[in-house]
Parts: C-alpha cells; sequence; structure tokens
C-alpha cells in the first residue's frame, strides 16, 4: 500500500500554548498514529533564525517543543521526527530550488511585501531596510522542507497556501529544465475546521498578542492565568451567550459534546463568571496533569529527546541522501568516476 506523505513544520521560537494544541498538535498526533499516513513532523530550527537572533531562546524553545510533542503522544514510531537543522541535505535543496526560481516570485511573497509596505508607511528610503536574505528568501526553504520528501499533503493555514503554490511552481520547473520527474507537486490543505482559540483579551490565542496560556504551566500559573481571562459584566443569575465567551471557548476545545452541552446549560441558567473559570480552571488542569508529569520528566531528560529526534534524523536522511544521489547528477554535479 502505497502511504500519503504528509509534511507539518512546527515553528521554534517560542512555548506552545492552549491555541497551538487545539489548533495543530492534537490533530496532527491523531494522524501521526494513522496507518494509511507516512507523516513528517519537524522542528523548523532554521526557519526560526529568520524571526529571531537569540540563540538561548531558539535552543530552549526546540526542547520544550519536542517535549511537548512526545508527551501528548506523538507516534514516532509510525510518523518521522526530525530537527530540520540536522537534515544537511535541505540546505543543499534549497541552493538547487534558488536558481531555478524567479527573482520576481520572490518578490510576491506575502512576508516580504508586508515587510517593504511597513518601510514605505513609515516614510524609509530604502524599502527594504532591515529585509534579510533569510527572510526574502524563506519560502525556498520551505519548498526545500516538502519537496526533500516529495509530501502529497502540506496541512497549512490561509496564509500559507502561497507558499505551497510557490513550491509547486519550483517543482514543476526544476523537473521542466532538467528533464525528469525528480519532485512530487504537493497540495496545500486547510482545514476549516481548525479551531482558533480566543486569548487572555478575547483576541486570537498568539504569542505576538502576549496573551496565551502555555501548555504545562504549574497548575497555581494555570489558574492565576484562567482567572485572567476577559468576560462580560453580567452578573451571577443573568443567562450568558456562550458562543462570544472565550471561557466557554477553550472549555468545549477539551471536553466531550456532552460535557459541552451541559457548560451551555449552566450558561443558559445564569453560571457566574468566578464558577465558570473554576469550572475551565478544574478541567484543563485535570486534562494536562498527566502529560504535563511527562512533559516536566522529558524536559529534565533531554539526552532521551536528543536520542528519539537523531533516530528520526536517521530515517529522515536515508530519503534524503537517496534523493541527492539523483539530484546532483541531474544537475551537473555528479561524481567523476
Amino acid at each position: 500500500m502505497t502511504k500519503t506523505r504528509v509534511l507539518t513544520g512546527i515553528t521554534t521560537t517560542g512555548t506552545p500554548h492552549l491555541g497551538n494544541y487545539v489548533g495543530a498538535i492534537k490533530p496532527a498526533i491523531a494522524a501521526s498514529q494513522d496507518p494509511s499516513v507516512q507523516s513528517y513532523y519537524f522542528l523548523a530550527d532554521l526557519h526560526a533564525l529568520i524571526k529571531c537572533q537569540d540563540p538561548r531562546r531558539v535552543q530552549e524553545s526546540r526542547l520544550e517543543i519536542a517535549a511537548t510533542w512526545l508527551a501528548l503522544g506523538l507516534d514516532t514510531d509510525n510518523a518521522i521526527f526530525y530537527r530540520q537543522s540536522d537534515i544537511t541535505e535541505i540546505p543543499e535543496l534549497t541552493w538547487m530550488l534558488s536558481c531555478v526560481c524567479a527573482k520576481g516570485l520572490m518578490n510576491r511573497a506575502h512576508a516580504y511585501k508586508a515587510s517593504v509596505a511597513e518601510n514605505e508607511a513609515v516614510g524609509n528610503q530604502d524599502p527594504d531596510k532591515g529585509i534579510t536574505m533569510g527572510l526574502f528568501g524563506y519560502p525556498v526553504l520551505m519548498a526545500a522542507d516538502i519537496l526533500m520528501f516529495n509530501a502529497h499533503k502540506v496541512p497549512v493555514g490561509r496564509d500559507q497556501i502561497q507558499h505551497i503554490e510557490m513550491a509547486r511552481d519550483m517543482a514543476g520547473r526544476f523537473n521542466h529544465l532538467y528533464k525528469g520527474d525528480y519532485f512530487t507537486l504537493p497540495e496545500a490543505v486547510v482545514d476549516e475546521k481548525v479551531e482558533v482559540l480566543g486569548g487572555l483579551d478575547g483576541r486570537k490565542m498568539s504569542k505576538s498578542y502576549n496573551n496565551t496560556i502555555p501548555l504545562f504551566v504549574s497548575e497555581k500559573k494555570l489558574l492565576k492565568l484562567v482567572r485572567k481571562i476577559k468576560t462580560n459584566s453580567l452578573e451571577p443569575g443573568e443567562p450568558k451567550d456562550p458562543d462570544g465567551c472565550t471561557l466557554f471557548q477553550i472549555y468545549a476545545a477539551f471536553a466531550t459534546p456532552e460535557e459541552t452541552q451541559a457548560m451551555r446549560r449552566q450558561y443558559e441558567e445564569g453560571i457566574g463568571w468566578g464558577d465558570a473559570k473554576n469550572q475551565l480552571f478544574d478541567y484543563l488542569n485535570a486534562h494536562l496533569r498527566e502529560p504535563r508529569e511527562r512533559y516536566l520528566a522529558l524536559m529534565e531528560d533531554p539526552g532521551h529527546i536528543e536520542s528519539v529526534l537523531a533516530k528520526g534524523a536517521e530515517r529522515a536522511r536515508a530519503e534524503a541522501a537517496a534523493l541527492m544521489d539523483r539530484l546532483r547528477p541531474a544537475v551537473g554535479l555528479g561524481r567523476f568516476v
């Protein structure tokens, strides 16, 4: 049976929070247990260098994210779990793709255009001020991540669809120039049902807004953060709208349909905000207690995490090396004998 290849990159510039879990980690871990799918999950640490020049933060984030995925049950026997920086063939492929990628295509990349627009908005004479080649060439590195393993499907948010289209463009151009079917044209998969959780202030939970609830904070800190979630001024006894409430949304993202329906009835009956927050804390704390313990144990044993990633990298590099053995002669970089 030919397995569908699904590839997902995990940004390593922050601490995983509830929104990351509900929107990306939970569905990805479920997919890792599907025997009909070959999943590739990688820590996108080369990408992290584009946004973050704090070595300690990048290093901490890589460890935290690896520990998080393992603590939450990623099946590393089925899925291939690796660090991007461990696959030395990826930068080599990035260069090959750069040499077939039109600069005009990169000029149209959303992140680059947004940075230019910011410079123009503040009156900078140089529209490229502060823009690195890392930011400009980011879509080529992303294409190399995808094409290295000939992924069929790449789950992304709507803002990343353009990058998958660019990867398809580079793959098609390379195949045409070098007269071969070297690369599969990947398909973007956008799950419209993916939940976007609200944060402490009601806006989307995001590190950018500093309104997140980290997944594995202590019980004391979790309670403090839940109590900070913004609510309206309705008194206990007054019916409340669950659908516009961040507390209810977070609860529903973790609870069963029956539990969610029971909480909805409590809203209709006028549950007090203090009671609602306590119930949310109790539910989250119970749900996260065992993974939190596994996470803390993993963080105390970085050698185990290193060994898991090393095994993943070994599997990934076996595939990457085989592809590059095909590509080097194709472009004229083969050995003489």
